[in-house]
């Protein structure tokens, strides 16, 4: 990711990183109204299923057996791949420093920050680089100043008003407060602010608070194709946190952000199964005592071939969309969809093993003295990929050091399309080895904000995934799990005064 632009935290974001380190407050030591739910369940085992696999722990207590249900590897959309010897991230990469769950995890883990190997960014129109990042801050500074004038430095204090904000969610969360649709979460954090945000397009945003569209064009829009494969046309909630990707400090997990994954999965005490969940079905089951019982029966694949389970509660933590999950919903009225509308945005990861051709980018710089890492292009059709980024191993090796484009290096580029062989010889003057991923990996954005799926398909059946149609990040997800778990717990026993609040300024004041 690109980090252009200096940032200084607010003292409400200082207040609340203090808040967060000053421990969780769980309540599930309050006054229980009924006994604990005996089994869960978790379909997907990603940042989100896992996730929730630790919150659900930590609120329902040891009693309960949790079983996450994950045909392919730990991880979903976190995932490395081994090329040369060394692991290289592939899909989610990089993490903002007020990011507070994942540091929490971090820290909860015994995991840490991978070592940070300095790099350079630049952006690319198709035929030339119209801006490169200097080694010196104040060039680069003063670069931007000349050609932007306090664009980028009103942008920050855009970025960083909406951040401001919604990082009122940890507060809410450490105090135990939850919601039951992303729209009701949203306001609570910003008000009518941003459901307007998210119901017009980053650029209408941003031209209505004064930017310049020779700005948005040859600035935002690179940050929003490199982050969300999209233009300017997303919405603009979703385009301020693309925008947050634009600031300093951002980390990766050291081994590779899965670790994170399998971290919370095991400290959960959460039962893999290695199965593909095909139906959930709702069930009902009367006693001799005259009282009628629900449970949730999950059906699935795996490789000692097709079973079932009964639980109390089911957590859904997987896309339901086309191409993302197929699981059919059986014995619900009203009727459960098992695709909801809306499509997830393909983009095509391509890790290169090779020598980078600069001519390429239209610099005349020798390679041995090209040292940019991070190239980010404009919304042009010269342009065929997103950005194309010099990538380090998920673990830096003592003495490591970045190798020029003159030698032949690992690189990753974004791109709509599968790139064809002779568009991969355009840009690469060798190609030791290449490998492709295609993502389906994070909403199609637009505005007006498409209105989410709900968090609750049924009483205790519960749907993760919503909260990406505001925008979508590991540490969305990770926001979405602790809501659910949360919210299962108050609608469990009963607790509805934690729930979808709107006078949360005023409670929370009292309680601090």
């Amino acid at each position: 990711m690109p980090m252009m632009f200096p940032r200084i935290l607010s003292n409400r974001a200082l207040l609340f990183l203090g808040l967060f380190q000053a421990g969780w407050r769980s309540l599930a030591s309050g006054p229980e109204l009924r006994d604990p739910p005996k089994r869960i369940a978790v379909v997907g085992a990603g940042i989100g299923g896992t996730a929730a696999a630790f919150f659900l722990r930590q609120e329902f207590g040891t009693g309960v057996k949790i079983d996450v249900f994950e045909p392919g590897a730990i991880g979903g959309r976190l995932a490395t791949q081994n090329i040369g010897g060394y692991e290289y991230e592939t899909g989610g990469a990089v993490i903002h420093p007020l990011n507070l769950h994942m540091k929490h995890f971090l820290e909860k883990l015994g995991l840490s920050q991978r070592s940070e190997v300095p790099g350079k960014m630049a952006i690319f129109d198709g035929k030339e680089l119209i801006f490169e990042e200097s080694d010196w801050f104040i060039v680069t500074f003063l670069r931007l100043l000349w050609r932007y004038g306090f664009n980028f430095l009103r942008m920050q204090m855009w970025v960083e008003s909406v951040l401001d904000k919604f990082m009122r969610i940890y507060q809410y969360q450490q105090y135990g407060y939850s919601f039951t649709s992303v729209e009701k979460l949203l306001h609570a954090m910003g008000g009518d602010s941003f459901l307007t945000l998210a119901n017009q397009t980053l650029e209408e945003a941003m031209l209505g608070e004064g930017f310049s569209q020779s700005f948005l064009d040859k600035v935002v829009t690179p940050i929003t194709r490199v982050n969300y494969g999209q233009s300017v046309r997303i919405n603009g909630f979703v385009g301020a946190v693309a925008l947050a990707g634009a600031d300093p400090g951002l980390w990766a997990v050291d081994g590779g952000n899965k670790k994170v994954c399998s971290g919370l999965l095991y400290h959960s005490k959460a039962e893999l199964i290695p199965a593909k969940v095909t139906s959930i079905s709702f069930k009902q089951r009367s006693s001799k005592a005259g009282t009628t019982a629900t449970f949730y029966e999950v059906n699935y694949v795996g490789d000692s071939g097709s079973a079932h389970s009964l639980y109390d509660l089911v957590f859904v933590a997987t896309p339901l969309h086309p191409g993302k999950s197929d699981i059919s919903f059986e014995g619900f009225s009203p009727p459960i969809p098992s695709h909801y509308p809306g499509r997830y945005q393909q983009t095509v990861t391509t890790l290169v093993h090779g020598r980078l051709n600069t001519s390429y980018l239209g610099t005349s710089e020798k390679p041995s003295a090209f040292t940019v890492s991070e190239v980010l292009t404009t919304d042009n059709k010269a342009s065929v990929v997103n950005s194309l980024s010099s990538i380090d191993p998920v673990h830096i090796p003592p003495g490591y050091i970045r190798p020029p484009a003159s030698a032949s290096k690992v690189w990753k580029i974004f791109s709509h399309e599968p790139l064809s062989q002779n568009q991969l010889q355009d840009v690469f003057l060798s190609l030791d080895s290449t490998w492709e991923k295609k993502w389906l990996a994070y909403p199609t954005y637009s505005a007006p904000h498409r209105s989410a799926p709900p968090f609750i398909l049924h009483d205790h059946l519960y749907y993760l995934s919503p909260v990406e149609w505001a925008a979508s990040a590991m540490e969305m997800s990770a926001i979405s799990a602790r809501n659910l778990a949360l919210l299962a717990h108050h609608r469990w026993h009963s607790q509805p005064g934690r729930i979808d609040q709107e006078d949360l300024h005023t409670r929370l004041r009292g309680e601090l």
